[in-house]
């Protein structure tokens, strides 16, 4: 066991201890109980002491002990309409995954895009984005990676060997899908967990609502942004290869789809309900005018497409259906849990007062608004290079909440660039698994990673703020 991982494991029950046997108060008895969980929860998540969805269920225990809130309650935010809404995604994932119509779409769009290098690489970005609109940012990294690995192949065994303009492809493919999977899933509300967490502890805590289409409208103009800058800077700036000439990539992306064969009747069918869930997640809020006593939600059409996956039979003969139960062991079970923890650690901050002093605090001191939004995105962005986004995010949201109450601005204001800076990591290859992943492969080094990555955190702070100053206040 790491020496971090030991150290952490012991400090954070030790700190808890420490605060809940202070001599003087922080906030008041309770909130000072939450201040200790809270401290706990970070040290364990930080250190990764024990699995991120373990220390998430703390909560439950320490909660209704402390007496801060009671058992039931606490365990409500275990079961959240959020956490159905990215189950039925987690599923609608697992069922493109399991037909492999995952692979054909991402090799259809690096077809579409062209074969000449940067062309390529820009095909492997769309369609890495594409796929982590809607299945997590680590699978769509690891169906792009040994198609990637393939075509860095086909360089490495030319006549003229691994030339300088090879390596700039190759790093530029790989920084590419890693890049672009970390941007993609800031698209939709399912498709990295800060969304949802942020968008859960809305509904929970300040009945504000966000639909998928309305997350939509800031998401895919920001990530769209994000990838082109990204592109933009490794095939023009850092890595450019500008000798490169080869036309044996089609032959790839030629050879890998032929090997997927015709489309399957089970293809077909994912894609169907695929298609149907995304039409009315888009267009939920015009059904619901149309029939407004249908009362449609976004967790009701994801938990829709779940049980049709589950229920609609492929082959009633053979009870031949698309995805069995079994099929889920390969669901990300301990994110659902990781949200339900962060529900309920903002549920404690609010009941037991820690907003309003954060609220009161910003409100009595004169700090401009933009330098705070500035600071704030800047510290999530950088904090995430280091420690779980959802983990950040599920910390940080209600203090930043707080911070909007205080500054007197709409609280959406401020925790939509704040949640979208917690996906902004492109620096470290521990910050996310696509960098880890794309790192693992062996054609990057960490100062390479490092190099590209300071200027895209940096370029997204930027695009932050000016969302934060003048797209968000026009849209809601």
């Amino acid at each position: 066991m790491h020496i971090s991982k030991k150290l952490g494991l012991f400090l954070g029950p030790i700190l808890f201890f420490v605060v809940l046997n202070l001599p003087f108060e922080f906030v008041s008895a309770q909130g000072d109980a939450v201040i200790a969980v809270a401290l706990w929860m970070v040290v364990w998540w930080i250190t990764d002491a024990v699995s991120i969805s373990v220390t998430a269920l703390l909560p439950l225990i320490l909660f209704p002990l402390l007496k801060i809130m009671p058992v039931a309650d606490v365990g409500a935010n275990y079961g959240s309409p959020i956490i159905f809404l990215f189950f039925g995604g987690f599923v609608m994932a697992l069922a493109l995954e399991k037909v492999n119509l995952h692979k054909r779409i991402a090799l259809s769009i690096i077809k579409i895009t062209g074969t000449t290098p940067n062309k390529v690489v820009l095909g492997f970005m769309i369609a890495t984005a594409f796929l982590s609109m809607w299945i997590s940012n680590t699978a769509s990294t690891v169906v792009m990676l040994p198609i990637a690995m393939s075509v860095i192949g086909l360089l490495i065994d030319d006549k003229d060997g691994f030339t300088k303009s090879d390596q700039n492809f190759a790093l530029c493919v790989m920084l590419g899908i890693a890049f672009s999977a970390n941007a993609g899933g800031i698209a939709t509300v399912i498709g990295t967990p800060p969304n949802s967490v942020m968008i859960g502890m809305l509904e929970n805590e300040y009945n504000i609502q966000i639909s998928f289409l309305k997350w939509m409208v800031v998401g895919v103009p920001f990530s769209t942004l994000m990838i082109a800058i990204s592109y933009l800077v490794l095939v023009k700036w850092m890595f450019p290869n500008k000798q490169l000439k080869f036309n044996a990539s089609k032959d790839i992306i030629n050879s890998e789809l032929a090997k997927l064969g015709p489309m399957s009747g089970k293809e077909k069918m994912v894609l169907v309900i695929f298609s149907i869930t995304v039409f009315l997640w888009i267009f939920r809020t015009l059904i619901n005018k149309i029939f407004p006593d249908l009362g449609l939600s976004d967790t009701i059409i994801s938990m829709i497409a779940a049980v049709s996956l589950f229920a609609i039979p492929y082959n009633l003969k053979k009870g031949d259906f698309i995805i069995k139960w079994k099929d889920t062991s390969k669901l990300a079970w301990g994110i659902l849990i990781l949200f339900g923890g962060g529900l309920a650690l903002a549920k404690g901050m609010s009941v037991s007062g820690i907003v309003d002093v954060v609220a009161n605090a910003i409100a009595a001191s004169e700090i401009s608004i933009l330098l705070t939004a500035t600071l704030l995105i800047v510290l999530m962005l950088f904090m995430t290079e280091l420690m779980s986004n959802v983990a950040l995010i599920a910390v940080l949201a209600p203090v930043v909440a707080g911070i909007a109450i205080g500054l007197e601005i709409p609280i959406l204001y401020l925790l939509i660039p704040v949640t979208m800076a917690s996906s902004c990591a492109f620096m470290l290859p521990m910050a996310t698994p696509p960098n880890a992943i794309v790192f693992a492969s062996g054609y990057i080094k960490v100062h390479e990673m490092a190099r590209v990555g300071i200027i895209l955190n940096l370029i997204s702070v930027a695009l932050l703020v000016v969302l934060f100053q003048f797209v968000i206040p026009m849209l809601f």
